[in-house]
């Protein structure tokens, strides 16, 4: 497997407002998420854990899925997936509003991994020990189980070489199916009575600090193979994770604040780095210094 990510991101970009055709390949079938995410990373439940400890849970955000009525467990009037009739969720990073441009574009407002430097369109925790798995390894585990690539797609609808070679990687550590995601990738919250409210903030991006650290803790508190949870474990990753005050959580409502209409113009927008290097976020060194790497 061989990507040239160059002037892309389009894994870590919701790049919908600027594509010719609807891109709705995590929206079809019978289990809907109920945000609007764009290719939100599912994160495991260690690497939830770091991003707590590393001060960063701010930055997390869970997703759920819509089912047909009798399917799943009801809250806030909306039918949730479920396991052993308790909701089923994951955890990603958030993607606010970025001035970005890939693909040769002009400079555009479209979301962005929190941890995308807007700029370079590098990651800024790439080589350090909180990159995910599901991103070191991408599209590996696409290619592994025969679904179309993020790379393919770009290629398609903004021409290019994005994925130049497509042999499966031998050696995928964050590939989680079944029985072996659950408690590891996918988990279980214990108690829907306490998510009363939280659905309909999901659905209209309104969660709270509150809302998002209660499933982060759930997470954490975790066990691989079992919807069981710690409760201790879970209550000192959710405190640790509403006492964060990251710069990437900075960051994100920066953007929020100044971004204009998805899809527009953002030639005005700050200087990225004003916004995410001045408030703690690590530099990326540029595409030179990797091709100098390679």
């Amino acid at each position: 497997m061989r990507v040239d990510c160059e002037g892309c991101a389009g894994c870590c970009i919701d790049w919908r407002p600027v594509a010719p055709v609807p891109l709705d390949h995590e929206r079809r079938g019978p289990r809907a998420p109920l945000d609007d995410t764009y290719n939100l990373v599912p994160l495991t439940r260690d690497e939830i854990r770091d991003f707590v400890e590393a001060g960063l849970g701010d930055v997390l955000t869970p997703r759920l899925w819509e089912v047909s009525p009798g399917e799943g467990v009801e809250i806030d009037g909306v039918e949730v997936a479920a396991i052993a009739g308790k909701p089923a969720f994951f955890v990603g990073m958030r993607k606010p509003p970025k001035p970005v441009a890939p693909f040769g574009l002009e400079r555009t407002w479209l979301r962005a991994c929190a941890f995308l430097d807007p700029e370079t369109l590098q990651c800024r925790i790439h080589d350090t020990e909180l990159y995910p798995d599901e991103c070191a390894e991408y599209p590996g585990h696409n290619l592994v189980l025969g679904q179309e690539t993020e790379c393919e797609r770009v290629e398609r609808h903004h021409g290019g070489e994005r994925l130049l070679d497509d042999a499966p990687p031998d050696d995928l550590h964050g590939l989680l199916l079944g029985p072996h995601a659950l408690g590891a990738k996918v988990f279980v919250h214990p108690e829907p009575e306490r998510l009363a409210g939280t659905i309909e903030h999901l659905e209209t991006r309104d969660l709270t600090p509150e809302d998002r650290a209660e499933f982060v803790g759930v997470a954490v508190g975790s066990h691989p193979g079992s919807t069981e949870v710690d409760d201790d474990r879970a209550s000192r990753a959710r405190a640790k994770t509403l006492e964060s005050e990251s710069w990437a959580n900075e960051a994100v409502a920066a953007w929020d604040a100044v971004a204009g209409r998805l899809g527009s113009a953002a030639d005005e927008a700050p200087d990225p780095d004003e916004v995410e290097v001045a408030r703690g976020a690590p530099e990326t060194p540029g595409w030179d210094a990797v091709r100098r790497d390679d």
